[in-house]
């Protein structure tokens, strides 16, 4: 790069770079920066080598004002900033600003195609479709890029025009002059736009060309296959006919003998050949399949002989979850005794570049960047954990049974389906002020009390409790680690959760997985879960590994995919668990065992064969308008709901948030800073009281002991707080709104 500003691509290509001068103060004036633009961002460095760690500035041109009144001057503006740039010819500038018009056009192009994708578009569809979908994508980009040039050339056209009219008015030879100035410089602009018009003409018929071909192939096949499933589905229906016409001659007497097996169902099926043969089937080993006739005499059986009244109960549950007619009281089939709202006030429509907020936040904790409200949802962190209670039902069953192991498939269910509310919810949750609180009584309705307190706030970090009616306690202390990443934010819930069984004493322990929010710079926002769920009954001894997949678009499985084994205090595995933390999981009995082919990376795979998989649990739909109102789910719905009583500290009760659910995020924003700073002043005024021995704040309803399943210090309820409520006795509690 021997001059200033020579670009290194042409004007319509993806990316376009070279170097600009740049204003920074009446000290330095004008610099010399490398200047990048690409995907719609134009982006500067002090130096080519600094592109690979550290960028100067980025400016959005989907929202910037492209201002070239003046000769060899560029003038870029978006949101309060402002680029003042100066190249070193009349040509290099005019290049440069055809390239930050066609990338401002491409940029809405593009923001506006994804404010129109769907937010459940499958990512894993067939390679052909992608790759046609793709190719059209290409294909009408090019498309826009013609008609974006083809305004060009109309506009610098028509002033080329004028100035040809001008000129030909003209008498004085010194004004001729400059007018012959201005004419090359608009014949200038006129070549360069263009010889792009032209270059972005051959690309859309290169690729016009090479497609032609291909999609005539793929039509054929289409063609073909069509005519293959007429004739597949010709010979279904003659194999259909042929059935009943052996069904309605067979012997009625063959009925439910007693050497004749029964489904499940009830339904009576005939011996095969395979099943008296039993060929192959002691050799190879598969998952067993619904239709398999080797596992129908398992499950056929009468339970009384082959199967413990334990697990017909639990079976019996699992069918009652599947088909939403639970006797129990689950409490989505009870109507309950207060009527809960069912909406919020839509969310307002505030546009704020994520961007020029958070790129001064690379690296840091997040919970001490001082976010507006544009970027959170009316919700708190500790409302935000009693959702984990949504699915509180899973529990109650789990409570009744009496086989440890099937307990154990319940509880791994409840674990996954605390994810479910959180596919659409890439908002972030108000962070807690110390010593907030809040509590959800749901004992009349579903038998249970949950209280949250914020118990820390550097690290942030909140104590939970909940006490059932029905037969378990659930407790835990939640610290929430957060990086900016750039490109993506990673959120690392810290601590346990612990839940317990009354009748049986049965233990269990386990903590979350990591979630990761995406395309924090450009594209959509969305959330993914990754890494292992270790569950342990700590009385028995029996375990369960849930993997939660991180996704991968090259992938072939199911999106948020988790798969888990449940094993006794042996190791011996005896229930396959698979499902999607975002919509249900299901349970296989293991029957048999063996160990499988090695694998491409010299590993041995245990190859299981299983009953046909139970539903242990099934996400229930968002409610309508779920969109307009942050994608919350119907228990998110009724958190900020007003309740009589509750103390003063409450989350419900936080003004910032009741803005902000109300619509006014801008007096939302002036009251979240006020909270804030009085939180700050507090904590400095109660250090400045401390004496030496300061031991920091101490939390008002929780207190810390060491847990003796695992050694860990935490929080834990120290109860008082219900009492207090009934006798409405807050006077203890600090002002921290």
């Amino acid at each position: 790069m021997g001059r200033v500003g020579a670009p290194c691509s042409a004007p319509g290509s993806d990316m376009y770079k070279g170097w600009l001068f740049k204003w920074t103060n009446y000290i330095k004036g004008y610099q010399r920066r490398w200047f990048v633009l690409s995907n719609g961002l134009l982006s500067y460095y002090r130096t080519q080598a600094e592109m690979a760690h550290t960028c100067r500035g980025t400016i959005n041109l989907a929202t910037a004002h492209i201002d070239t009144e003046d000769t060899c001057n560029i003038v870029l503006s978006s949101g309060g900033r402002t680029y003042h740039l100066k190249a070193s010819t009349e040509v290099e500038r005019q290049r440069w600003v055809t390239a930050l018009e066609l990338a401002k056009a491409k940029a809405i192009r593009m923001m506006n195609d994804q404010s129109d994708d769907s937010a459940d578009e499958e990512p894993t569809s067939q390679s052909d479709h992608s790759e046609i979908q793709g190719t059209l994508k290409t294909l009408a980009s090019k498309l826009d890029d013609l008609s974006t040039c083809n305004d060009l050339i109309a506009k610098h056209g028509a002033a080329l025009q004028r100035s040809l009219s001008e000129l030909e008015t003209l008498r004085v030879p010194l004004e001729g002059g400059e007018k012959n100035k201005a004419v090359n410089e608009r014949a200038t602009l006129f070549r360069i736009t263009s010889n792009a018009m032209i270059n972005a003409c051959r690309d859309f018929l290169d690729l016009a060309e090479s497609h032609s071909r291909r999609w005539q192939r793929v039509l054929q096949h289409e063609r073909e296959q069509r005519t293959h499933l007429e004739e597949t589905i010709e010979q279904l229906a003659e194999q259909h006919n042929s059935l009943e016409r052996a069904c309605r001659e067979a012997p009625t007497h063959a009925v439910n003998t007693p050497n004749t097996p029964t489904t499940d169902t009830g339904v009576s099926e005939r011996p095969r050949k395979e099943e008296a043969s039993g060929e192959d089937e002691d050799t190879e080993y598969f998952d067993a399949m619904e239709d398999s006739p080797a596992f129908i005499t398992v499950t056929a059986t009468d339970p009384s002989q082959h199967r413990s009244s334990l697990s017909t109960t639990f079976d019996e549950q699992q069918t009652e979850s599947s088909n939403g007619n639970s006797n129990d009281f689950s409490g989505k089939e009870l109507q309950p005794h207060r009527k809960r709202r069912t909406q919020i006030p839509e969310k307002p429509n505030y546009s704020l570049n994520l961007w020029s907020i958070m790129k001064n936040c690379i690296g840091k904790e997040l919970s001490k960047i001082p976010m507006p409200v544009n970027f959170n949802e009316p919700l708190s962190m500790l409302q935000r954990l009693m959702e984990d209670l949504e699915y509180h039902e899973l529990l109650d069953k789990a409570a009744r049974c009496e086989n440890s192991l099937e307990q154990m498939c319940l509880v791994a269910a409840f674990s996954v389906s605390s994810y479910s509310t959180t596919v659409h919810r890439t908002a972030k949750p108000f962070n807690p002020l110390l010593g907030e609180t809040y509590e959800l009584d749901r004992l009349e309705e579903f038998g249970y009390r949950s209280l949250c307190e914020q118990v820390s706030h550097h690290p942030p970090a909140a104590a939970h409790h909940v006490m059932s009616q029905r037969g378990w306690t659930l407790w835990q202390e939640i610290t929430i680690a957060s990086k900016f990443r750039g490109k993506y934010l990673s959120i690392m819930p810290l601590g346990a959760i612990h839940l317990q069984f009354h009748a049986s004493g049965n233990h269990y322990v386990w903590r979350k997985v990591t979630s990761t929010v995406h395309n924090i710079i450009v594209g959509k926002l969305w959330i993914d879960q990754s890494g292992d769920i270790d569950i342990v009954n700590h009385r028995t001894k029996e375990t369960c590994q849930l993997k939660f997949s991180p996704y991968s678009y090259f992938s072939r499985e199911v999106p948020r995919k988790v798969t888990g084994v449940v094993k006794d205090s042996d190791g011996q595995a005896h229930y396959i668990l698979s499902g999607t933390w975002d919509d249900k999981m299901e349970s296989a009995k293991i029957v048999q065992s063996s160990r499988g082919s090695s694998s491409s990376e010299g590993k041995q795979k245990t190859v299981y064969q299983t009953l046909t998989p139970k539903l242990l649990w099934k996400k229930y739909p968002l409610p309508e308008n779920a969109e307009n109102m942050y994608y919350f789910s119907s228990l998110a719905l009724t958190l900020n709901e007003e309740e009589e009583g509750v103390c003063w500290t409450d989350s419900r009760l936080r003004p910032d948030q009741q803005l902000m659910e109300a619509g006014c995020w801008d007096e939302a924003n002036v009251e979240k800073q006020r909270l804030e700073e009085k939180q700050r002043a507090t904590r400095r005024r109660r250090e400045a009281e401390a004496s030496k021995n300061f031991e920091g704040y101490r939390p008002l309803w929780f207190h810390q002991r060491t847990d003796e399943m695992t050694g860990e210090t935490i929080y834990v309820y120290k109860g008082g707080y219900w009492e207090a409520k009934e006798r409405q006795e807050w006077s203890m509690c600090p002002d921290i709104f």
